[in-house]
């Protein structure tokens, strides 16, 4: 299953991948009222709370990852600035008609893409009872279908192009009580699905990459963090098709499917592991035992705590089952985190052990050997797990456990997963189904006319490689860092600071502070992208002002991402690099060359090349490099003249 790219022979595994991108459009107002489209750090304002539940679809069913987010029984509370919610937002007044100006940056994508736009925008219900929307759905209207986009020469399908309202912002959550913001429901996100034709995962990456640079060129979207997002569809032959949500990272596409590839081509050994050992469903028939009394006077924290709080330990037999648990199906990540996933969201359990990770966690192997025993099972081929927590609540993660391991049986589930950090994942929720949409009866259908299609027109963007020609002839960038801009997504900033500060200062300068100098200290840990777009300009202008040495824009840079109240003046002013005056300058140049009067004399001008690491030393990010060179250079001959 290896191959030469990555560690997967993705051909012969059938590798399928789709993409889903979620943009956010920068438009006037919200997708259905005339609230800003900004978000907010101001006061909470107003507060109210909601219990939401699924209701019947226009097939008459209920979609069952609605109905198991009902289940867990929790309480929303709403926070609702002022000034950035209506009663639209709270759910109390009708949704006003459909954002015109949001549906023709739509437009515009659809041309670019060459996709059949629809003649009426007609919106739906898509039920969402997270929380994240205080109605219980979101509003999603399809624009258009089709298109394409080609990507290194191949082409790549597009199946919908859709305008929807983004969420609200979850800030929080206390127990059963979960706290969302109102300030981003409401936003106007355009969503452009993909069909299924990435078969590796840097094909995913290119893709998407692809795509986020055509929407960033309409120059009609927002910029910054967690504006755009994205949705992966992965499987592969024999596997199940799994949707990965909230990827806010391009740089983690690739590595996300490889690790989800992985992770299904694991979980498939894993089955074919379980038949070989002739498991099957009924051996998974077991009844809990209360081994509770066993861990009176425990070591193990949790197990006590459980105990303390009036709980029970429960464990189950898993019949020839030893060793699979261990294994593991992602980097950090077994078997048994998968089934601990499940088992925090269907039943909202901690406390949950496995016997192929024991003796850990305060569990002494006697303890361990003395559960063995109280299931009847066998040390050498059988496994248990074991779970603390209140009776209720212990039997329901049994049950759980026991699923899942039966799902073993079958190979790879379908679901719903959540992106890690590092590039794995985690069970989110069961993959929803056509149950969840219905038609909105409360927005009357928007008919797309000539002079929205002539607005269109004037906001499709440019192909990328005559923008980054463009760069190169006008502005006399390389074509790599040319190529770099293009596909960065602060493009339209470039693009603005270039128009603004290309005059007295370079542009070259003005892309490579961004798309190189920014990524170089991102790859050092640096927070860079806490660095807002204002306090970017507000550097690129005291370089064109000539107040700070362009020498000294990275120290500045580092300097505001590690504090986010310091603007690049402050910034300059903290770390001594505020521009010194031409005399200023000559006085240090003078005094390093009477320091060093003997390797002048020596040397000639040949002294040059030491004398100038030796004046930087002083002079960096307080002077231009030029002007010390040219300094220098007078100062040696003069010294060399006898002057």
């Amino acid at each position: 299953m290896t191959g030469s790219e990555g560690k997967f022979d993705y051909q012969a595994l059938g590798l399928k991948v789709g993409l889903e991108i979620h943009q956010q459009l920068d438009t006037s107002h919200k997708l259905f009222c005339s609230c800003p489209t900004d978000l907010t750090e101001a006061e909470k304002g107003d507060e109210f709370p909601r219990w939401l539940r699924p209701t019947r679809s226009e097939t008459g069913e209920v979609d069952v990852a609605a109905l198991f987010e009902y289940r867990k029984g929790r309480k929303y509370s709403y926070q609702a600035p002022s000034g950035h919610y209506c009663l639209v937002e709270a759910d109390e007044e009708p949704p006003h008609p459909i954002n015109r100006e949001a549906i023709v940056i739509a437009l515009a994508v659809a041309k670019a893409l060459g996709s059949t736009i629809v003649d009426e925008v007609h919106v739906m219900r898509k039920i969402v009872i997270d929380g994240s929307n205080t109605s219980g759905f979101q509003r999603t209207a399809i624009v258009a279908l089709g298109g394409r986009i080609t990507v290194n020469g191949k082409d790549y399908g597009i199946q919908t192009i859709v305008v929807e309202e983004d969420a609200a912002r979850k800030v929080g959550e206390r127990g059963q009580v979960v706290d969302y913001r109102l300030d981003r429901l409401g936003v106007p996100l355009i969503e452009i699905a993909t069909a299924p034709d990435m078969h590796t995962p840097q094909e995913a990456r290119d893709v998407a990459l692809a795509i986020g640079m055509l929407l960033r060129m309409t120059g009609a979207v927002k910029r910054g963090l967690g504006t755009i997002r994205q949705d992966l569809n992965v499987s592969i032959v024999g596997g199940a098709k799994t949707e990965i949500k909230g990827v806010q990272e391009l740089d983690l596409i690739d590595r996300i499917v490889e690790y989800e590839v992985m992770r299904q081509v694991n979980l498939l050994r894993i089955r074919d592991e379980m038949r070989a050992r002739g498991i099957t469903e009924r051996d998974l028939d077991q009844e809990p035992v209360d081994v509770t009394d066993l861990f009176r006077g425990t070591k193990s924290k949790v197990i006590a705590r459980a105990l303390e709080s009036g709980g029970k330990v429960l464990a189950v037999r898993l019949p020839r089952m030893k060793g699979l648990l261990g294994t593991y199906v992602q980097p950090g990540r077994r078997f048994g985190t998968e089934i601990a996933d499940y088992v925090r969201f269907w039943s909202d359990v901690q406390g949950l052990f496995h016997s192929d990770e024991l003796p850990a966690y305060g569990i002494t192997a006697e303890e361990v050997q003395a559960v063995y025993r109280a299931l009847g099972a066998d040390p050498a081929q059988d496994a248990f797990a074991m779970v603390a927590e209140r009776p209720e609540r212990a039997l329901k993660a049994i049950s759980v456990i026991l699923e899942r391991v039966r799902q073993a049986l079958q190979g790879v589930p379908e679901e719903t997963r959540a992106a890690n950090e590092d590039g794995t994942t985690r069970y989110m929720r069961p993959r929803p189904g056509r149950e969840r949409m219905y038609p909105e009866t409360d927005i009357p259908h928007l008919l797309v006319t000539p002079d929205m299609l002539a607005e269109a027109e004037k906001l499709v963007p440019e192909p990328a490689e005559v923008k980054v020609r463009r760069f190169v002839e006008r502005y006399g960038m390389s074509r790599e860092l040319a190529e770099k801009a293009v596909a960065d997504p602060r493009l339209p900033l470039i693009e603005e600071l270039i128009g603004r500060y290309g005059a007295s200062l370079s542009p070259t300068l003005i892309a490579s502070l961004i798309v190189v100098t920014m990524k170089g200290l991102k790859s050092k840990g640096v927070n860079v992208d806490s660095i807002s777009e204002d306090r970017l300009e507000g550097l690129v202008r005291l370089l064109a002002e000539g107040s700070v040495a362009k020498e000294a824009a990275e120290a500045i840079l580092a300097k505001m991402a590690e504090d986010p109240r310091l603007g690049p003046e402050e910034a300059a002013k903290a770390l001594g690099l505020t521009r010194l005056g031409e005399e200023e300058v000559r006085r240090v140049i003078d005094e390093v060359v009477k320091e060093n009067l003997g390797l002048v004399r020596q040397k000639g001008e040949a002294s040059f090349g030491p004398l100038m690491g030796r004046a930087m030393e002083r002079l960096r990010g307080k002077a231009d490099g030029k002007l010390v060179a040219e300094l220098l250079r007078s100062r040696i001959r003069e010294v060399l003249s006898g002057s």
